[in-house]
């Protein structure tokens, strides 16, 4: 196995990709007041930096989506989503109350304010402002998004709206297939128009689907289909989910260019699940198989966007099971994103040997056989447990520079889940953000056009495959209790410290960070 670079021995923070339940206790508060203005990183990965090393205009922010959030599911004129059927199939949690944002946005906003927080990331749910999937508007759902925006507008922060975050009205989904039917460009298309037309103006950043990698493999496919308690079976799907994206993505986009941009400045993009990815081996077998997970994992968007078709590597490997972009469909995907965004998490090992599949089991296996691939996780892991390593975020951002032109790229996702109700004093959460803030700070130094950082997630969300029993927020949210009250955690006060310039973040041992905080935070 090829040894880790040395310094990726600091970055050994677990990823937890589900977990098991646990006990419920009472929360134990620290005082925040006794923590100190400056805290520091045990790392030589990164050298000392603060906020005003990254350029002025580079936006720090936090994230959520409609689903994860709002709540409110059956209240004024919200008609079912793709993601409610399918979180209401087998009886587990769902997001039908979540954390009542829905109600509770101003309370939220102030916190955001109160944090100094640059922009906030959230989606638009398309069921609530129009509840057939087509059609009437929901003037309760536009009242509500107008309000958010107001709101946020108010308090200096920038709106960052995602457009779809698997939450198709489940409308479409019964009636063609959702996104398995080309009609869904259409549809999609009709829906950003209502929302560039009545939010535009006060929103200048748009991300049409969110991570529409991992979305088409993982929720469309043989065993698998998103909206439905019954499971896909036809492997063409998830190329077919996966163009049809691309195309709805195209078509918004272009939409936007000739209708609204002009005089509403703003700028669309689309979002990528993107793993690190690294040899298992100093192998040239092991190489190739990098190369060929690179190109299933972020050509098969990144490509077309940039160049207007798909890569080599998949089209030889999957012939006619690939759909195929018309010339005018070609030149239409083709520069269509001002932007691109980034969801990232851990990384990973590639290798061309067999190696046991270390994804949830109703992951589709298939796309992996394609890809002609194995995934290892990194360090000490066991399935559903990951290494986080900066190194490997700054190695995607690398990536994409020189493959890929060096568009504008913004960081749409990226923090660390514990199991909720562990704990307050989330140190391992402040090691982790401050890390990978540090590898982004150092990919810029090297050229690349990131203009922005979104914690996920700003509070405790329902979250997808765990539900309640994990969480990334910075503000714990106490699920139990009916008024969902928010409790900041301290990588609240952190992300607080850092935005407003009172934190450094320099070289120290971690045990002089904890003697810093008074109090037991353990749930």
């Amino acid at each position: 196995m090829v040894q880790e670079n040395d310094r990726t021995g600091l970055f050994n923070y677990l990823f937890i990709w589900t977990q098991t339940g646990g006990g419920k206790s009472k929360m134990k508060h620290f005082n925040l007041l006794s923590i100190i203005l400056v805290i520091v990183l045990a790392t030589s990965y990164i050298d000392a930096f603060t906020r005003n090393d990254f350029p002025e205009d580079f936006l720090f922010g936090a994230g959520t989506s409609a689903y994860q959030w709002e709540g409110a599911a059956n209240e004024d004129g919200r008609t079912p989503s793709v993601w409610d059927t399918t979180s209401h199939c087998y009886n587990g949690s769902n997001g039908d109350i979540a954390c009542d944002g829905y109600h509770k946005y101003k309370e939220d906003v102030k916190l955001m304010a109160e944090m100094g927080l640059e922009s906030f990331r959230f989606s638009i749910s398309w069921s609530r402002l129009i509840p057939n999937g087509r059609g009437r508007i929901n003037p309760k759902g536009l009242l509500f998004y107008k309000n958010l925006i107001k709101e946020l507008r108010s308090h200096g922060i920038e709106p960052h709206v995602t457009l779809y975050h698997y939450d198709l009205p489940q409308s479409l989904e019964d009636e063609y297939g959702g996104w398995i039917n080309h009609k869904i460009i259409e549809d999609f298309t009709a829906f950003a128009d209502v929302c560039f037309r009545e939010f535009g103006e006060d929103v200048k950043l748009w991300t049409t689907i969110n991570e529409a990698t991992i979305f088409a493999f993982a929720f469309y496919g043989k065993d698998v289909r998103y909206g439905n308690c019954t499971t896909g079976n036809y492997c063409m799907e998830t190329y077919i989910a996966g163009h049809n994206m691309l195309l709805a993505h195209a078509s918004a986009s272009n939409l936007y260019k000739l209708k609204y941009k002009s005089k509403q400045r703003g700028s669309i993009g689309l979002s990528i699940f993107a793993l690190g990815l690294t040899p298992y081996t100093n192998s040239k077998d092991d190489e190739i198989a990098t190369q060929r997970a690179k190109a299933f994992l972020y050509g098969w968007m990144l490509k077309p966007l940039v160049f207007g078709d798909y890569p080599d590597e998949m089209k030889r490997t999957l012939g006619s099971r690939l759909p195929v972009f018309s010339e005018e469909e070609s030149e239409q995907v083709k520069g269509s994103s001002d932007f691109v965004g980034i969801i990232h998490y851990t990384t990973v090992y590639v290798t061309n040997q067999p190696a046991p599949y270390i994804f949830p089991s109703s992951t589709n296996k298939d796309f992996f056989t394609d890809m002609g691939a194995y995934i290892i996780s990194t360090g000490n892991s066991s399935s559903f447990v990951f290494d986080a390593v900066p190194w490997g975020l700054e190695g995607v951002l690398q990536h994409i520079k020189h493959r890929y032109n060096n568009p504008p790229i913004y960081i749409l996702e990226n923090g660390s889940p514990m199991k909720h109700d562990s704990m307050l004093q989330d140190t391992p959460r402040v090691e982790y953000i401050q890390a990978y803030i540090g590898a982004v700070l150092n990919a810029i130094k090297s050229g690349s056009d990131t203009r922005g950082y979104f914690v996920w997630s700003l509070i405790d969300l329902f979250e997808v495959q765990v539900g309640y029993k994990s969480s990334f927020g910075m503000y714990y949210v106490n699920f139990s209790d009916p008024g969902r009250k928010r409790s900041p955690k301290l990588s609240a006060s952190w992300y607080t410290g850092f935005l407003n310039g009172t934190i450094d973040v320099a070289s120290q041992d971690m045990t002089q960070l904890q003697r810093n905080f008074s109090g037991s935070s353990s749930l």
